[in-house]
This record gives structure tokens, sequence and C-alpha cells, in this order.
């Protein structure tokens, strides 16, 4: 046999003690929390402010918000509907107005991006729901998708080639 080595000569390691570990930390309370808070930025900054403006276009939408204003009420529905400053959100996501332009523009933000990789329908209605809600939203990524020319260029195809 050879002789020990220097890790099982530590004094501070006692044979029989089963809690060694008891005093160590490997993910901080304070990161925990900061996972929480949410960052928006690039894009996503000029995407609130047209979703700000287009709030006007969507008429019913408007009169719901304008008498919760004047009525003076924070919340509908325990949590489910919100209005922060100049944004309604639907269960904490931001409720993009009926502009067809704007859907498709959060849409693009979402699908066509480098690191999302032209993700299909289900990775790309995940993205998009992460931070935004509307009516339809499912149906509208479906038909995105299915018009996106490099996805259907490169889209596995299962039947046998002649």
């Amino acid at each position: 046999m050879g002789k020990a080595d220097g890790l099982s000569r530590r004094l501070d390691w006692k044979i029989g003690v089963d809690k060694d570990n008891e005093n160590q930390v490997f993910i901080k309370d304070n990161w925990i929390c900061s996972m929480y808070e949410v960052v928006v930025e690039g894009p996503e900054v000029d995407m609130l402010e047209k979703i700000k403006k287009a709030r006007s276009k969507d008429k019913d939408v408007v009169r719901v918000v304008e008498e919760i204003k004047k009525a003076g009420v924070r919340e509908l529905c325990g949590n489910e509907w919100q209005i922060e400053g100049d944004l309604v959100l639907k269960e904490e996501k931001v409720y993009v107005p009926k502009d067809e332009e704007l859907r498709v523009e959060v849409i693009q933000l979402h699908h066509d991006v480098l690191a999302a990789g032209h993700g299909r329908r289900w990775k790309t209605v995940e993205l998009v729901m992460r931070n935004y809600w509307w009516p339809g939203v499912t149906r509208d990524v479906g038909r995105y998708v299915e018009e996106c020319d490099l996805c259907q260029r490169m889209k596995n195809r299962m039947e046998k080639l002649a």
C-alpha cells in the first residue's frame, strides 16, 4: 500500500461525522429573489411602447379600462386583470390590443430570433406567452409558423421520397 494523500490526512475531517456539509451554501437567498424580477430591455422596450400607443385601437379594452380608472379599481376578478400604468395585464402578462401588425411583430420578436432558432409552433407559443397574451394567440402563432418560409424549407419530411 502507498502512503495516504494530503486530503485524507486533513485534521478537520473526522471519522463518523454525518453533517460535514451543514454550513455549506451553494445557492444564496438573494440569487433566488432576483430570479423573480422581470428585466425588460432591447426590442422589448420598443414593443411595450408600441402596445401602449396601440391600446387606443382596441375600443372595448379602452372603454373597460376607462371605466375601471373612473371607479378607482386596480384589480378585477382577483389578480386576473390589472392595470399598470398604460398597460393592461391579464394574469401578469401584457395584453396586446387588436392590432394585427403589432401581434405579428410580437410573434416575430420571439420566432425569428437566431437564439430561438425558428422554433416550431409550440416553442414559439411558449416564448410569446411568457410575457404577452391576446385572444387567439395560439392560432395566430400557428398561422405565422405555417407561413414562415425558412421553417417550411427546413421542415423534416415524414413521407418517403420517390
